[in-house]
């Protein structure tokens, strides 16, 4: 697999002094870019799964509380987003083909990881929509020895009368031309760049929405807005088709704040109450982006990350 040095930016908020990111091609030629940061003597390497719209260097402070506890962090950027390829004219607008293409990003990676002899065992950290790419993932085998997930998106937050709609229009518009259009009340441009911090639905914490917002602006090419009607589609297929699907036999813990207000919190309390050997904490007051909350409500959550992958490691 060719593997070549790709940009990382280090001006706002940075990760641990020893990040890197390369290029990746998939098996259907997309380049994608991924992350890694990497402690002395790191015990695991945790495997990050992004959510819609987010990049690398979102996730530097999570590196730097995981090289804290003696683990290596290895994100992606999925296609379409961050620097990897985008896959519309317009690279604000969120899209994929298919959804099960996201599964040939996670086959890149996992491949780049064994290139680079990242340190083993691997470990699973999926955020939103990488939480869907990562049920399936390790429903078809991710060779991880633990699974985490954040504001998963096993299901997407609607009214009912909404979801019809939106059915209905996702097989609609793709018929009529407008498949890469975007559907009602989402925007083009980034979320923390158009809406201010008060009553935003991704956190309660100040300099972390600031940072969100400053990332953006500073590199406005990680940007990324609402999504087109075939990602919407494709997104509410895969999460009816995952919610039929047993869990896997894989220790995991699930944390989603009580605030949640992006994912369907029903999808994620049913899936984590069958998952055998899995356990859910509800984050008070916690909104979306649990991993990037006040102190207070994030440290606990990193704590029991630390005790769920060391805990696996024998020595």
């Amino acid at each position: 697999m060719q593997i070549s040095p790709a940009p990382l930016f280090t001006d706002i908020k940075p990760g641990p002094e020893d990040g890197a990111a390369y290029w990746l091609q998939t098996s259907d030629g997309k380049r994608i870019r991924v992350g890694h940061w990497q402690p002395k003597g790191a015990k695991g390497t945790v495997l990050l799964f992004p959510g819609r719209t987010e990049y690398i260097e979102k996730y530097g402070f999570c590196a730097a509380e995981l090289a804290a506890r003696g683990l290596a962090t290895f994100a992606v950027d999925w296609r379409g987003q961050g620097l990897s390829d985008r896959l519309t004219e317009n690279p604000l607008i969120g899209h994929v083909d298919l959804f099960q293409d996201y599964q040939k990003d996670v086959g890149a990676m996992v491949r780049a990881a064994r290139e680079l002899g990242l340190p083993r065992p691997f470990f699973l950290l999926a955020h939103s929509m990488g939480g869907a790419i990562g049920l399936r993932a390790v429903m078809e085998g991710l060779p991880v020895k633990a699974a985490a997930f954040s504001g998963p998106m096993w299901g997407i937050r609607m009214a009912p009368h909404l979801r019809q709609l939106a059915w209905a229009l996702t097989r609609l518009m793709p018929h009529v031309g407008r498949g890469l259009s975007l559907p009602p009340g989402t925007k083009i441009q980034p979320y923390p760049v158009t809406e201010p911090f008060e009553n935003n639905m991704l956190t309660t914490d100040t300099q972390m929405y600031s940072m969100m917002r400053d990332q953006v602006t500073a590199h406005p090419e990680l940007g990324l807005g609402g999504p087109s009607y075939v990602w919407l589609g494709e997104a509410l297929a895969e999460t009816a088709h995952l919610a039929s699907r047993a869990a896997p036999n894989l220790p995991c813990v699930t944390f989603v704040g009580s605030n949640e207000r992006i994912v369907d919190m029903t999808r994620i309390q049913s899936r984590m109450g069958k998952w055998a050997g899995g356990r859910l904490g509800i984050i008070p007051s916690g909104e979306h982006e649990v991993l990037l909350e006040q102190d207070a409500l994030r440290r606990p959550i990193f704590d029991a990350l630390e005790k769920l992958f060391l805990g696996t490691v024998t020595n």
